[in-house]
């Protein structure tokens, strides 16, 4: 038996997955949850030794069988979280994740410095935001100045798991360019946005590699740490969304993948740099020598977790009672900003309920509201992406969301598409699983395509695919427009 292995280091947990490669079949996998920490100030911040004891945990929930198996290995970690490491590779501060949005300021003065949005696209395509990367270690360099003094390695958490692995210092374009100090179309990190934050900066960031190179190889301190073969291939890696585009078989024109979890995401392959910041998508490099731009909200399931929590019913219960409210449930409307918001660009969001009177206050009504609000949020992505050429046939869905229902139809009625689920629910982990093996097979000498392998192994859930229904499309088009105009109203709260 042969396998590749795909890590991912999500926010909430870390999975491991073990690919039959030869037969198409997952055979193992290992689960760790991860904890956060959370100030009211918008700080989200983890610690690197959690992702340390994560992966010893993972790899011994497989067989030593399972594990001996293991032909490469590939990795997959939430996009922008900022790991600071010293010359010894002991980390300086936490890791300062995604939905950290403590770093507005930062945002700001790096801004104004470069001179304006404008100018800030021109070097990085994309605004500087607080969930990415560059403001994170200048907010280090500000609050933390003997940690900065000392700073060694930048990474990202899933090139941090490639370090733990291999003891190797590199990075790939997908991730890189979610950092905000990265020019996608050159392919290199942008100067000038590195000596805003400190003219020493670009010294001490990583080599950029291929796609389909290996990120390293497998050493002989983490080969006995975590009980896998030393010597084999660690693949690139690359964001979530990079790597569950992969998992999903977004790899090639006409196909979009919606991932709802934590944080929502809308993404596409394309093969060359489009982006739309004004409008929150990001132009973003794939992880499979390609473009990935990407519309990213940071309130999805969090909004239906919250409420469901508060009305206390398990999941089937909380769908059973969305079910019973139509599409645009009466006018009532769910603002799901729990963690503030990157789409639109509201650090400082706060949730809300609105539009209730008495003949539509019920429970029903606020729970289907949730699960509509963030596909609400996907609605104007998906606009965005029209307008910048994209003709999209259908829809893969992944993530939590992607399980329920009621929920995937209300994404195909709010997108008006045809909406796809692939049988690996876990497409990141996935994901990372197939890049190893497109990394095994380039080292190997075999001249294959990402988009050839995904074609082999990515498989959908037919039982799962779902159809718009044009009269709930038309009342998810009416009520799409309302709230907009409640959100533009509510924005000047929370700029």
């Amino acid at each position: 038996m042969k396998t590749v292995a795909g890590i991912d280091m999500g926010t909430q947990s870390m999975k491991v997955v073990l690919y039959d490669y030869e037969n198409k079949k997952t055979i193992e996998s290992g689960a760790c949850p991860m904890d956060l920490i959370s100030e009211n100030d918008g700080t989200r911040e983890q610690k690197v030794e959690w992702y340390d004891e994560a992966l010893s945990v993972c790899f011994g929930k497989l067989s030593a069988e399972g594990r001996a198996s293991i032909q490469a290995i590939g990795v997959s970690g939430h996009q922008h979280g900022f790991v600071p490491l010293g010359k010894d590779g002991k980390a300086l501060y936490n890791v300062k994740l995604w939905n950290d949005t403590s770093t507005a300021e930062e945002c700001k003065i790096l801004t104004d410095a470069i001179g304006g949005k404008e100018k800030m696209v021109e070097a990085v395509q994309n605004f500087m935001l607080p969930g990415f990367t560059a403001p994170k270690i200048f907010w280090l360099k500000r609050h933390k100045p003997e940690a900065f003094a000392n700073l060694a390695y930048i990474m990202l958490p899933h090139d941090y798991i490639n370090f733990a692995l291999t003891g190797d210092y590199v990075m790939e374009c997908g991730d890189a360019s979610g950092t905000a100090i990265f020019n996608s179309i050159e392919r290199k990190w942008s100067e000038k946005v590195c000596n805003l934050i400190d003219e020493g900066l670009l010294a001490k960031l990583p080599k950029i590699i291929s796609d389909d190179q290996p990120a390293g190889f497998v050493n002989a301190e983490a080969a006995k740490k975590f009980g896998i073969p030393e010597g084999i291939p660690v693949s690139a890696g690359g964001g979530d969304n990079m790597m569950s585009a992969i998992g999903t078989g977004c790899v090639k024109g006409g196909t979009l993948t919606m991932s709802m979890g934590t944080s929502g995401t809308l993404y596409g392959f394309n093969d060359k740099s489009v982006a739309d910041p004004e409008n929150g998508i990001s132009g973003f490099a794939s992880s499979t020598n390609g473009y990935l731009p990407l519309l990213c909200t940071m309130n999805c399931t969090v909004a239906s977790e919250e409420i469901r929590d508060l009305f206390q019913l398990d999941v089937r219960a909380f769908d059973d009672e969305a079910a019973k409210a139509k599409p645009g449930c009466d006018g009532v409307f769910v603002l799901p900003f729990f963690n503030g918001e990157r789409t639109p660009n509201l650090p400082h969001g706060r949730a809300s309920i609105t539009g209730m009177t008495y003949a539509n206050c019920s429970r029903a009504n606020i729970a289907r509201a949730a699960l509509e609000s963030a596909v609400f949020s996907m609605r104007g992505g998906l606009d965005g992406f029209k307008a910048l050429g994209f003709d999209a046939k259908e829809l893969r869905l992944t993530g939590g969301g992607a399980k329920s229902p009621v929920w995937r139809q209300i994404v195909a009625d709010i997108l008006n598409l045809p909406v796809k689920v692939p049988v690996n629910s876990e497409a990141a982990a996935f994901g990372g699983a197939l890049q190893a093996l497109w990394c095994l097979e380039t080292k190997a000498g075999k001249k294959v395509s990402m988009a050839e392998i995904a074609d082999a192994h990515v498989e959908l859930d037919e039982s799962k695919t779902t159809m718009p229904i044009a009269e709930n499309v038309a009342a998810y088009n009416k009520a799409y427009e309302e709230y907009k105009v409640i959100l533009n109203q509510v924005s000047p709260l929370y700029v």
